[in-house]
């Protein structure tokens, strides 16, 4: 996986991010699908993860939350 600099903060993202807008209702994810997706991103690599509260009214940010607690 390749990493950038993130602007002048000197956190490094990776440069492939994972989408997360259609876990739950929206995109008929299932929690158990959802952390699978998610184990597969941060295990290739991935550390940037793109929800927001309006993707499922927070739902996608909950079931996010859920994958990757406890990592």
């Amino acid at each position: 996986m390749q990493y950038r600099t993130l602007g002048r903060t000197g956190v490094r993202v990776s440069t492939l991010a994972l989408g997360a807008m259609n876990f739950g209702a929206i995109g008929r994810t299932t929690q158990d699908e959802a952390t699978a997706i998610v184990d597969a991103a941060l295990d290739a690599g991935v550390n940037l993860i793109d929800t927001a509260d309006m993707y499922g009214a927070g739902e996608s940010e909950e079931m996010v939350g859920k994958a990757i607690a406890g990592r």
